[in-house]
């Protein structure tokens, strides 16, 4: 079994990346999360920081309202406005936008970013986005394999692997 694979042609069922892209998979339902990140909520203010189209935000948000990213609330104050939140789900991608822009300033843009996103705590700049083990060490690509899921062994109970490059994740 060290040579199982992912299903690459399984575009709907037991891969949750194309469902990930289907939700997220195009810049300006980034560049909005992005901004909501930031403390922006309303249509205008998307608009205006943004600078995109109306019809490609509106779209864009419903979309990210319809995945459950984002939630739509009409303000109370003034039924004509609208006020738009992330949710749980939509909080829960904050590592794959931090991932992303550090991948972008590795290999994209050659520049680090300003401003740079620091512990709240110690005001130090945060560390690489990394892949951990469930006892929290840090994994590097050699070190990851594909098992089916019926296959773990409860924790405490899995083998030691100590050819931990015998089966890297994009094996023959």
């Amino acid at each position: 079994m060290d040579k199982l694979r992912e299903p690459l042609n399984d575009l709907n069922g037991s891969c949750a990346l194309p469902l990930a892209l289907e939700a997220m998979g195009e810049r300006w339902s980034f560049m909005i999360l992005r901004a909501a990140f930031n403390g922006v909520h309303h249509f205008e203010e998307f608009q205006q920081e943004l600078s995109i189209a109306r019809n490609i935000l509106s779209n864009r948000l419903s979309r990210l309202v319809d995945h459950g990213i984002m939630a739509r609330e009409v303000m109370a104050e003034d039924r004509r406005k609208v006020r738009y939140q992330l949710t749980q789900k939509g909080i829960e991608l904050l590592p794959a936008m931090i991932a992303l822009r550090q991948w972008g300033e590795k290999w994209g843009a050659g520049v680090p970013s300003t401003p740079v996103l620091v512990d709240a705590r110690d005001e130090q700049p945060i560390g690489p986005v990394t892949i951990t083990a469930h006892d929290g060490r840090a994994l590097g690509y050699g070190e990851l394999m594909w098992k089916h899921r019926s296959e773990l062994q409860p924790l405490g109970q899995a083998r030691q692997r100590s050819d931990t490059h015998a089966a890297p994740v994009a094996a023959e």
